[in-house]
Formats: structure tokens, C-alpha cells, sequence
């Protein structure tokens, strides 16, 4: 006798760990026999980290088989389980078959589809046709003319004529042995169903169906499953289990194994978690802002949502205008949108155009905004008293809002911020350009740098960061007649929206911090991707390790690597814990892959 080949089937926990989930011998007669041998170049882990990122984290985990462990006439079944907040999920099986038992699976179907082909559908066809045709033709020649003659004939009007019916004369020559034989044949179709196919070929609900032709070399698949992230969530498992069949027989059950966790990390543990107080005046008017990128067609000013990423930048807006509205702690008074271009063509004409453009923006999104409260404070109508009396009260009518509309007509200060911090301009292109920026004329400065040698890079990169259109949110904390309170009380509504970090619940915090214009709410931001308003606050905060880190991701998202390297290794230099950390954020360990970053480990 052969000596048995002893194998494992084991999932691996990406990158190159490996969790071992069954220890088999293979006999020489095919069987599966449980065994203690484990292989030592095996390494077990049992967690990982995972970053959520737009409310949701991917939880990677592969599945692989030795060559050794596949047989043609086998199919192996595994079932991963997720276990979440106290929940269990089955998902998707993969499944993974031998050509051998696809071809019996096959074979199965044939036969049965050769059986069902075998039961008589036209009941015509259990007629003795041939024998009632000559009873008729000889013996009742009258009725036999029927044969060839097409005028219709009731079922009463032949009984009157034959004293039988159409019925009686069918039935009566009926093969009955046929008849009966194909009647038990359609009782039989469950068991012959049963009888040839007795694993079916499952589509629908599988992760992965494949068929295996030959057991040269490892099967290795790479399982995916995109998890939404809930507030409170922090940790997700999934263990694994399987099968071996040889059609219908189990030849192999995959012992359980502990599941693979997975914790999950997010930029809210970012977050500062200090009590808010409120230490100073309290002003009842606040302010608020943010960006956004609207692309017009060349010379124009309409509002196309169609045209770039207009419907993203759009619906971003959309979407704070509609959060400020229905926010139950500040009442909105007037929105400033400001329209900025960059330096191409002369002052004037971009000042018109600028000035079109930001008209255009502020009535398209007071359209949009008036059609918010109209949701909000249906039409005016009567309501009783409060004391449920007969005095009839008006209900509250939607709130005006104005719109003011405001140019900058060519961006240059950013644009000297963007060149400054540029990384692929040289420092003698940066000196040549900011003597040139020093010019008054600002027709005469766009016209001298045409001749400048990085001119061509400066209006292709630079130029389109220029073109920006900026709100700003004037609103006051509803119920406060006082321009100004002193109180030491803590602030509920902003612990209300640092909560709403913690639990990942970031258009909540948004909605609730963005008067505040803090660090958490730049936290808060940059969790739901609004990189131009985070970057913004970000850049007038002190630089601390946690300020710096969080530009390092913003400018890694961005694809500014140089930028994003210089305030990752601030951060790490500050406070080495940040060197870790980095590990978490997809962005930063791009970083670290990207520029090699030895110097800081």
C-alpha cells in the first residue's frame, strides 16, 4: 500500500498569514482521515487592522487549497460566517469543483432531462388513431366524413347524430397501458429528480462557482466583503468552515476553527475628547464656510450639473444648505458666496465674469434652498391654540434667506500659496515667479509670466485650484436675544457633535460642529472626504502632531505626495507614536511605500 499524502486547506490573512482551518490525510483510496500533523512553515494570526473609510471597511481574508488537496471527482465548499454586533451573516460560499464531478453533475441533468423528454405531453399521441379511423370507415361511414369535413360540429349536435359523445369516443380508444405508464411516470418526477441529480448546480448566491481541470498548482482566491460601518462598531470576525463531497457523499467535514478579527480603525479616534466649555463671550451671531469646485463652460457663468464633478460638488453643497436648515441650534441668516478665477485673460473681464458666475451660483442655490423649506414649513394654515381652546394661531412661515454675491476676479494669493508649497517646481522657478507676483498690474504680471519657463505647468496644475467658489454661512444660536453671553457651562450642542465622531456618525457631527470651525470639526470633514473644507481649517490651527497628520492624509488624498510626506514626518518626528499609526490609514502607508520613510521608524 501506498503511504497516505498528508495536506491542510488553510485561509490566509492578507498580507501572507496564514490561519490553518483543516489538518487531513489523504488515504490512497481517496479518503479523508482527521490527522495531528501540522506544517511548520505555517505562521497562525488571528486579527488584523482595517481602515473605514467613507463609512464603510473591506475585510480581506484568502482561501487557499494545495494542488494536493483537489481532486477531480471532489467539490470543496467553504462558508465564511460573519460575526458583527452581536450578529451572525452568513455570506457568499465559494466553491470549488472538480471537472470529474461537474461532468457527473452534467451527466445527472442529461439523464434527467432524457426522462423527462420520455413523458408524453399531447395527449393526443395515447389515441389509437389508426384503430378508431377504420371502426369509423367501416361502420359508421357518416361520422368518418368528418375527417375531411371543416365545418364545426358541437360536442350535442354529433351525440344527436351518434348517440355518443366526442369524449366517449376518445376515451374509448385510449391506450390504456400507454396512458397509465405515463401517468406514473409524471408521479415519478421527484424521485427520478432525486435518482440523477443529486448535488444541483447552484448560480445564484455564491461568491465563486469554478471547475477545476487539473490539480497542477495551488488554488488561491482572494475574498472581499465591503462591510458598512455603524456607529459603535469597532471590531468584526469571520470564521471560516467547509465541506469535502464526493458527489452526494461528505467525505470530509472542515473542523471549526476561532474566527479572524478584524479591528477596525477610523480617522474620529483623531478626535479630541476634551470637555467643550464655553470659557468666553458667547456671540450670537457665528459664521461658517466652506468650498467647493464648480466647473463652468469656457466664458460662461451657467450652473451645468452635468459638466465635470459638478453633480459631487453640487450635492455637497446641497447637502450643507439642507443640514443648516433643519439644524435645531442655529438659525441661518445670509449665505456670502464668493466666485474666484484664475489669472488667464485680462482683470476686468474675469472681474465680469466672476461676478456673472457668483450671481448665477447664489440664485441657483437659493432655488434650491427655498424648495428645502418649503419641506420644512408647509403652506400657511391655522392651527389650534396650544391650550386646545378656539384661538387659531398661524403656523411659521419658511425664513428668508439672502444670498449676496461676491468675486475675487483672479485667486493670486492662493495661487502663491500653491506655488510655494509646490513640490515640483524648483526653487529658482519659485523666486523667478514671486518677482514677478510683486508687479501691481495684474495684467502686466499674467503677461510677463508667459515668458516665465514653468509658466505652461503653473496654468495647467495650478491654475484650476483657482477657480473656486467659497459660502459663507452667517447664522446665530437660536432662542439667544443677547449679542453676547458669559458662561463657563459646558456646550452640550458641540459634545453632542464630538459624540457624533465617536460614533461615526460624521454628517451628524458636520451638521453640529461646523459653526465651531475647530480641529474636530476639520476631523469630522475630513471622516466624510471634504478635503477643501478640513484643509482650510487645518491650515489656520497651530501645528500640532495631530493638525499635521491630518494634512499629511488630506494632501495624500489630494495627490500632493510631497506635501503629504513633509506633514507625516513632522507629525512622526513630534510624537513617534504617529509612525504606527500610520500603518492604519491607507493613505500615510502609501506614503510610506512611496518615499521609503527609514528615517522615521
Amino acid at each position: 500500500m501506498a503511504p497516505s499524502v498528508s495536506d491542510t486547506i488553510v485561509a490566509e490573512d492578507l498580507p501572507n498569514d496564514e490561519v490553518i482551518i483543516m489538518k487531513a490525510v489523504k488515504e490512497e483510496d481517496g479518503e479523508m482521515v482527521a490527522t495531528d500533523v501540522i506544517s511548520a512553515a505555517m505562521v497562525t494570526a488571528r486579527f488584523r487592522n482595517v481602515a473605514e473609510r467613507h463609512g464603510k471597511v473591506d475585510l480581506r481574508f484568502r482561501i487557499t487549497v494545495p494542488a494536493e488537496m483537489r481532486d477531480t471527482k471532489w467539490q470543496l465548499r467553504f462558508f465564511p460566517d460573519l460575526y458583527v454586533l452581536g450578529d451572525t451573516l452568513a455570506l457568499d460560499p465559494v466553491i470549488i469543483t472538480g471537472v470529474d464531478y461537474r461532468r457527473a453533475q452534467l451527466r445527472g441533468y442529461q439523464q434527467y432531462e432524457k426522462f423527462l423528454n420520455s413523458i408524453i405531453t399531447n395527449d393526443s399521441l395515447l389515441i389509437r388513431i389508426g384503430q378508431l379511423e377504420i371502426f369509423l370507415k367501416r361502420n359508421l361511414p357518416q361520422v368518418y366524413a368528418f375527417k375531411t369535413d371543416s365545418t364545426f360540429v358541437s360536442d350535442e349536435q354529433f351525440y344527436s347524430h351518434f348517440g355518443v359523445t366526442e369524449l366517449d369516443a376518445l376515451d374509448h380508444y385510449t391506450d390504456r397501458f400507454r396512458l397509465w405508464r405515463n401517468d406514473r411516470k409524471k408521479s415519478m418526477l421527484g424521485k427520478k429528480y432525486q435518482k440523477y441529480i443529486k448535488v444541483p448546480i447552484v448560480r445564484d448566491g455564491l461568491r465563486l462557482d469554478t471547475v477545476m481541470r487539473s490539480s497542477s498548482g495551488d488554488f488561491i482566491y482572494d475574498y472581499v466583503q465591503t462591510l458598512s460601518v455603524q456607529p459603535t462598531l469597532r471590531k468584526a470576525e469571520i470564521a471560516l468552515s467547509g465541506t469535502i463531497f464526493e458527489q452526494d457523499r461528505l467525505i470530509y467535514q472542515v473542523p471549526p476553527v476561532p474566527p479572524l478579527t478584524y479591528y477596525i480603525s477610523s480617522l474620529s479616534t483623531l478626535a479630541d475628547a476634551s470637555d467643550h466649555y464655553v470659557t468666553n463671550i458667547i456671540e450670537r451671531s457665528i459664521e461658517a464656510n466652506t468650498a467647493c469646485y464648480i466647473a463652468f463652460a469656457v466664458g460662461h457663468s451657467v450652473v451645468d450639473r452635468s459638466l465635470g464633478d459638478n453633480a459631487e460638488e453640487i450635492g455637497r453643497i446641497e447637502e450643507n444648505l439642507a443640514s443648516l436648515a433643519r439644524n435645531k441650534d442655529f438659525d441661518l441668516d445670509s449665505i456670502v458666496v464668493t466666485a474666484s478665477a484664475s489669472p488667464e485673460g485680462s482683470y476686468a473681464s474675469n472681474a465680469q465674469l466672476t461676478s456673472r458666475r457668483s450671481a448665477s451660483v447664489a440664485s441657483f442655490f437659493r432655488t434650491y434652498l427655498r424648495s428645502v423649506y418649503d419641506t420644512l414649513y408647509p403652506v400657511r394654515h391655522y392651527l389650534l391654540g396650544a391650550d386646545g381652546g378656539d384661538n387659531p394661531v398661524l403656523a411659521p412661515t419658511a425664513p428668508e434667506i439672502q444670498f449676496i454675491s461676491r468675486n475675487n476676479p483672479e485667486n493670486w494669493q492662493m495661487l502663491d500659496a500653491l506655488v510655494k508649497n509646490d513640490d515640483q517646481l524648483s526653487e529658482s522657478d519659485k523666486r523667478q515667479y514671486f518677482e514677478l507676483s510683486s508687479i501691481p498690474d495684474p495684467d502686466l504680471r499674467e503677461h510677463r509670466m508667459l515668458s516665465h519657463p514653468s509658466y505652461l505647468y503653473i496654468r495647467q496644475t495650478l491654475y484650476p485650484r483657482l477657480r473656486t467658489v467659497k459660502f459663507d454661512f452667517y447664522l446665530h444660536r437660536r432662542g439667544m436675544e443677547k449679542d453676547t453671553v458669559h458662561t463657563t457651562a459646558l456646550d452640550t450642542v458641540y459634545m453632542r457633535g464630538l459624540q457624533a465622531i465617536h460614533d461615526r456618525d460624521y454628517k451628524t457631527a458636520v451638521s453640529i460642529l461646523r459653526p465651531y470651525h475647530d480641529y474636530n470639526t476639520a476631523v469630522a470633514y475630513c471622516s466624510l472626504d471634504y478635503n477643501a473644507s478640513a484643509l482650510e481649517i487645518l491650515q489656520g490651527l497651530d501645528a500640532t502632531p495631530q493638525v499635521n497628520y491630518l494634512l499629511a492624509v488630506i494632501h495624500s488624498r489630494m495627490g500632493h505626495g510631497r506635501e503629504a510626506f513633509d506633514f507625516y514626518q513632522r507629525s512622526c518626528e513630534a510624537d513617534p507614536s504617529f509612525v504606527h499609526r500610520g500603518n492604519l490609514d491607507p493613505e500615510i502607508s502609501a506614503l510610506v511605500q512611496a518615499y521609503s520613510l527609514q528615517s522615521i521608524q
